[in-house]
């Protein structure tokens, strides 16, 4: 829901409606959405915080939330030049991806897996 929300908000601001992209209900449902995130994620450190050191996979997605809400959020908030923006949801949308093919692989590596070798 986080990714298809951000998606659709980004896809709106490149295409000059960043009025509608920052309305209420688009707005507080990516908020919403993304603290529940966080804020399971917190709550996964504070529970079984060896289990995440020990799974290289789930430590490696935990540290990538948040890059990529803060690249979600520059993107969205800070970035004027619509190149910047661009660059800034690109930037986002494949730390989005990277977390999803880890957390599907249960590797550190996700979707990159394949180019690393052994």
């Amino acid at each position: 829901m986080s990714g298809g929300l951000f998606l659709a908000r980004g896809m709106l601001i490149q295409a000059g409606r960043t009025a509608r992209a920052m309305s209420g209900p688009l707005r507080y449902a990516s908020f919403a959405i993304d603290s529940v995130l966080l804020g399971v994620a917190l709550l996964l450190l504070t529970i079984v915080p060896a289990v995440v050191y020990a799974n290289g996979w789930l430590l490696t997605k935990l540290l990538l939330l948040p890059v990529y809400v803060t690249l979600g959020w520059l993107a969205l908030h800070k970035a004027r030049a619509r190149a910047s923006q661009f660059a800034l949801l690109a930037g986002a949308l494949l730390t989005y991806v990277t977390m999803f093919t880890i957390a599907r692989a249960h590797d550190p590596l996700g979707w990159l897996r394949p180019w690393a070798g052994d």
